[in-house]
């Protein structure tokens, strides 16, 4: 055998081993891990506007339900980032047709004097509250 050929078999004997590593079934470590959790009442900021919901979400959603004449302040239940199916950010009214594409967006529950109010957002600072 050529020193050529020696060389080749010892480079690619080195370029298969270099690319192995720990085993492709790493589970133990995400099943370990505690869930993220987004439900948390949490810390609120100055405004008194809950630090996981955008100032400008947690406005809209204030002036929401001023229009709607409720005069509680709302309390966070829980706020979580979507990607919606659709425009119709996953609550759809029968009969209305909505774009058909994914849209990022988050869903925000609030409580104000023991009712329940579901926000929905898409791209956009502009609430829709899911009425079902």
């Amino acid at each position: 055998m050529s020193r050529l050929h020696i060389a080749a078999a010892a480079f690619l004997l080195l370029s298969l081993t270099a690319c192995s590593g720990a085993s492709m079934d790493d589970s133990t470590e995400a099943s370990t891990r505690p869930p993220f959790l987004t439900t948390t009442p949490g810390p609120v900021s100055a405004s008194g506007a809950p630090t996981d919901v955008p100032p400008a979400r947690w406005d809209a959603i204030v002036a929401d339900l001023i229009a709607r004449d409720v005069t509680g302040a709302p309390e966070l239940v829980s706020a979580k980032a979507v990607t919606w199916n659709n425009g119709a950010l996953g609550c759809p009214k029968p009969g209305a047709s909505y774009t058909q594409a994914l849209v990022d967006g988050m869903r925000v529950i609030v409580r104000v004097d023991g009712e329940t109010y579901d926000y929905r957002f898409g791209s956009t600072d502009s609430p829709k509250l899911c009425e079902r």
